[in-house]
């Protein structure tokens, strides 16, 4: 039996070596950057989810406006790591005009975005859903028509920016598909249990019309249960990363939700859940308003002037520093102060002439 020298074997891995990288080498040499916007409740775990997606072990802190950060993965050894730019909004909609910032003519190619909202505060969460949604769907279209006006002002063909579903994606003449892939997480699902189950069985059924109306995916979770983190991770590292989110569907009401985009249906949703009042006398223009007044009599949404007021983030508790507020309230007196004196001389120079 003839001796096979090692010089061989050697020479015949490094040419398979050398016929992979010529093949596919130079796609797996380009890194991957991708950017996701998180949006949602205020105080609703943003930031939280966010460090424990991110496997990073620290305290989070209450997010002051816009927040920045990124996320890199290696997709193998000795390979460029990918990258995921992060964007956290915080404030609630209180400063739903910031989106400007993260939706971009430069990121609008690879963006994502992720809604979270705090299923423990019901009266809330369709004013929040609506408010961030809007917003930021409206800064989408916006950066869209620059960008396909900018291309025709270079004379090259606009690329078409918007989301093609699949021909098979369920209800798909029916809804109205979010702009970018979105991924709604509804929060603090461990205080969320202990709602009455008629309650809970409202609020999930309307966010699955919601999630499958704009056909985003959904999944409740709850920083406190491993198991549902790590699914969330799964969904976030879809959008971050382009990874597997996995396979699991959950669409029963009496367990965590976990309804990847496209798994759902108008038809295994049914109906919205109105027991006590006759659907036909809320004359709802579309179902999705028909949906929200049904969800706005179980749960009366609360006011907005709150919000309104905290538009400056100065007023608002959560960045509250007792130093420098009695700083600002001395200036602030300093300054009507001022105005009064201004006025004065002003009437005085008004009655001189």
């Amino acid at each position: 039996m003839p001796k096979i020298s090692s010089d061989s074997l050697w020479e015949q891995a490094a040419a398979e070596v050398q016929s992979l990288e010529a093949a596919g080498g130079e796609e797996e040499e380009a890194v991957s950057e991708r950017t996701v916007f998180l949006m949602g409740s205020k105080a609703g775990g943003k930031t939280s989810i966010l460090l424990r997606c991110l496997d990073r072990d620290e305290p989070s802190k209450p997010t002051l406006a816009l927040e920045y950060t990124f996320g890199r993965r290696a997709r193998g050894h000795n390979t460029p790591k990918d990258i995921a730019h992060l964007w956290e909004l915080g404030g609630g909609t209180s400063l739903s005009d910031l989106v400007q910032i993260p939706i971009s003519p430069a990121s609008i190619r690879s963006l994502s975005a992720i809604l979270i909202l705090d299923l423990s505060k019901p009266n809330a969460l369709w004013g929040t859903l609506e408010r961030l949604l809007q917003a930021s769907q409206a800064q989408l279209e916006k950066v869209s028509s620059q960008a396909q006006k900018a291309q025709k002002a270079k004379h090259q063909t606009p690329v078409h920016s918007a989301r093609v579903l699949p021909k098979d994606y369920p209800d798909r003449e029916l809804i109205s598909p979010f702009p970018v892939p979105l991924l709604i997480i509804g929060s603090k699902y461990d205080l969320f249990q202990e709602f009455d189950s008629d309650k809970r069985k409202v609020i999930s059924r309307t966010l699955r019309f919601v999630a499958h109306y704009y056909a985003a995916s959904l999944i409740f979770t709850s920083i406190k249960t491993e198991s549902l983190m790590s699914k969330t991770k799964g969904f976030f590292s879809h959008m971050a990363f382009g990874l597997d989110r996995g396979k699991t569907v959950c669409c029963d009401c009496t367990k965590p939700l976990i309804i990847p985009a496209g798994s759902d249906s108008f038809s295994q949703i049914g109906s919205p859940p109105a027991t006590d009042v006759d659907i036909t006398s809320l004359h709802a223009k579309n179902p999705k308003d028909l949906w929200k007044k049904v969800y706005e009599l179980v749960f009366p949404q609360e006011s907005t002037s709150e919000q309104r007021e905290l538009k400056d983030p100065a007023k608002d508790p959560q960045y509250s520093d007792p130093q420098i507020d009695a700083m600002r309230a001395q200036k602030d007196q300093e300054l009507e102060q001022y105005k009064r004196e201004a006025a004065k001389s002003w009437k005085g120079l008004e009655l001189e002439t």
